[in-house]
């Protein structure tokens, strides 16, 4: 019993809840830009090519074969799946830039220290000296 014990410790520690909320919220979102990228990016993109999907695009390495099927690369898909990466990277470096942004804490100037009576005395009897050293010459 202790070993569930301990297990329900460590799974129910902030950290590990916080990496799980994370993880959830992040494949959640990742659904999201790769519809964004499928029906909202790539469509228009696809136009601008001549009217082309991207998820058409593969070469024929082998044609099928009798019940042998084709051996295909689709590079089209993968072109798709570099958009998805390359705009959740982006927007993941905008929240981390936003959330720096909002929880860096401003350095407070700090007041300049006077001298204490110690070193003000000190430069007192160095200027005397200076002005002593300058009369004697």
């Amino acid at each position: 019993m202790s070993m569930f014990k301990e297990f329900r410790d460590f799974a129910m520690r902030g950290n590990v809840v916080d990496l799980a909320v994370g993880v959830i919220i992040g494949a959640a979102f990742g659904k999201i830009v790769s519809s964004l990228v499928a029906n909202i990016i790539m469509p228009p993109l696809g136009l601008l090519i001549g009217g082309v999907d991207f998820k058409q695009f593969s070469w024929i390495l082998k044609p099928a074969d009798g019940a042998a099927p084709a051996v295909v690369m689709e590079y089209g898909v993968f072109l798709q799946t570099v958009f998805d990466f390359v705009i959740v990277a982006f927007a993941i470096f905008m929240a981390i830039k936003l959330m720096n942004r909002l929880y860096t804490k401003k350095e407070v100037e700090k007041p300049v220290a006077k001298p204490s009576a110690e070193e003000t005395l000190l430069s007192e009897i160095r200027d005397l000296l200076k002005e002593q050293n300058g009369k004697a010459q």
